[in-house]
């Protein structure tokens, strides 16, 4: 990358950053649909697999786009938030940008933000921008299928602007209740707007409520429904070196041996529903099926996925799915980045999410006790995650992050004393301080608590993507060392999630 590109590529994201941040919602679709009618709706230009949910949404993405690209197609991935770089948000056969791409990019569609900032009573957000450089960059590669990450919900995300062919519905919790509601129903009402008519939905196991709004809005618009635990699902689950084993029930075919490189259910959970998705868009055929109760509600018409498309269509490629599945990766999810001693990054954020990241870190990982580093946007569901956490942690280590959102160290400290016990917990004004602290009670447990060798400790840094962002950045540097050791540089920050 030249001095040049660097330069331009800093005052652009300058100027992203600029814009209204994505968390800051407004919700309409009339600025998106203004840019992309400019842009030559681009996003029509390419089928898209469409993909919401409150929880594994990116996991998914991740893991569909990479079958799909195993099967020989040109793919695009838009996903959200970053970690470490904004490029990272637009890939096109499994690459973020190149430096020199994103530059050229957003050269290409500025005058068009002007025309819409100018005609719109307000200017395009920062989430807007980016959902416009995506769909033209994927039109302009040209891709084969996109697979699309909603920002938050789906009726008034930006990128429902979008038809996708295939539309995922991971699993539902309580999370942007401001925005998308205080119940399940509510919430799976907003983010049931991705499924278009003629499209197939892809539905993880679902709270009951969350599962009747989706079955009945998939009934409304015609949609096609394949169900996790009826048309497809995980078969079977063993614990494996560096991951897990999995046998996988899809829409055309059984699979086994399947080697998927993560830790925990839920991403065997999110495995089969990215495999599902991916048969889905190979054509997957319909059939009628009547479904009362929670299926649609009484005497709701849903469409079933045909229990006779194995044999029409057939199943994927075995070998070509085991080859996919070996390389799936989801950054930031159980993410290991030491070993003595053991650090994990996970980006739980809400307190179904970090449920399933406990269960799935006690579950694959052997350690004596546990250190938890927690970085937490402020309107989150503080006493949630904490509580979800505190069965699982000897000590906590509390701390900010880059984003402006983050709650302040001395109020978290406060809110997780009432949970876990002042005694064990400890505030640290800045991460790479609390990350020093965390990898000293670390390195010193085994003499405290008499409860193994040194070193069988192990450090969770959680609570957001931002933290995870900051802290894979600050491991990426010099060695962390215990407080008396010198410090790292600084983390740098990364634009937070809504």
């Amino acid at each position: 990358m030249t001095d040049d590109t660097q330069a331009r590529l800093r005052e652009i994201e300058r100027d992203i950053l600029a814009r209204r941040p994505e968390h800051a919602i407004e919700p309409s679709l009339d600025r998106i649909r203004a840019l992309v009618t400019l842009l030559g709706d681009p996003q029509r230009a390419y089928p898209v697999i469409h993909i919401t949910g409150t929880n594994g949404k990116t996991s998914t993405s991740r893991m569909a786009e990479t079958l799909l690209r195993a099967r020989g197609l040109r793919t695009g991935l838009f996903t959200s938030p970053h970690l470490s770089s904004m490029r990272e948000r637009i890939c096109v056969d499994g690459e973020p940008l190149s430096p020199e791409r994103f530059v050229e990019a957003y050269q290409e569609i500025e005058p068009y933000l002007h025309l819409v900032d100018s005609s719109q009573p307000v200017r395009l957000s920062f989430f807007e921008v980016f959902v416009g450089m995506a769909f033209a960059v994927f039109a302009d590669a040209p891709v084969d299928v996109a697979v699309i990450e909603v920002g938050m919900g789906g009726t008034w995300d930006n990128t429902n602007v979008a038809d996708g062919a295939v539309a995922v519905v991971t699993p539902i919790s309580i999370d942007h209740a401001q925005y998308l509601g205080t119940t399940v129903e509510q919430i799976a009402a907003d983010k049931a707007g991705i499924i278009k008519p003629g499209a197939v939905a892809v539905l993880a196991q679902q709270p009951l409520g969350a599962a009747e709004a989706l079955l009945r809005r998939a009934g409304e618009v015609g949609a096609t429904v394949a169900r996790e635990g009826l048309e497809f699902g995980v078969l079977s689950r063993e614990l494996a070196v560096g991951g897990q084993q999995l046998a996988i029930r899809g829409l055309l075919g059984d699979y086994d041996e399947l080697f998927l490189p993560l830790f925990g259910a839920h991403q065997a959970q999110n495995a089969a529903c990215a495999l599902a998705a991916v048969e889905a868009f190979a054509g997957a055929a319909p059939v009628q099926a009547s479904d009362g109760g929670t299926d649609g509600g009484p005497g709701q018409q849903v469409t079933a996925l045909s229990a006779h498309a194995e044999q029409r269509l057939g199943p994927l490629d075995a070998g070509l799915v085991r080859e996919a599945f070996s390389q799936m990766s989801s950054p930031g999810r159980l993410e290991i980045v030491r070993r003595s001693p053991l650090v994990i990054l996970d980006a739980a954020h809400n307190p179904a999410g970090m449920a399933a990241t406990v269960t799935a870190l006690t579950e694959a990982f052997s350690y004596t006790d546990l250190v938890a580093i927690l970085a937490v946007s402020e309107d989150k569901d503080v006493a949630g995650i904490l509580d979800e956490l505190e069965p699982v942690t000897w000590r906590l280590v509390v701390t900010g992050n880059s984003s402006p959102r983050s709650m302040d160290p001395e109020k978290l400290a406060e809110v997780a004393g009432a949970v876990f016990g002042a005694d064990r917990v400890t505030a640290a004004a800045r991460l790479v301080e609390a990350i020093e602290i965390g990898v000293a009670l670390a390195d010193d447990a085994a003499a405290e608590r008499e409860s193994g060798p040194p070193g069988s400790a192990a450090v969770l840094i959680t609570g957001s993507v931002v933290t995870v962002g900051d802290a894979r950045l600050l491991f990426a540097g010099p060695a962390v060392r215990p407080a008396a050791g010198p410090a790292v540089r600084p983390a740098a920050g990364a634009a937070d999630g809504p």
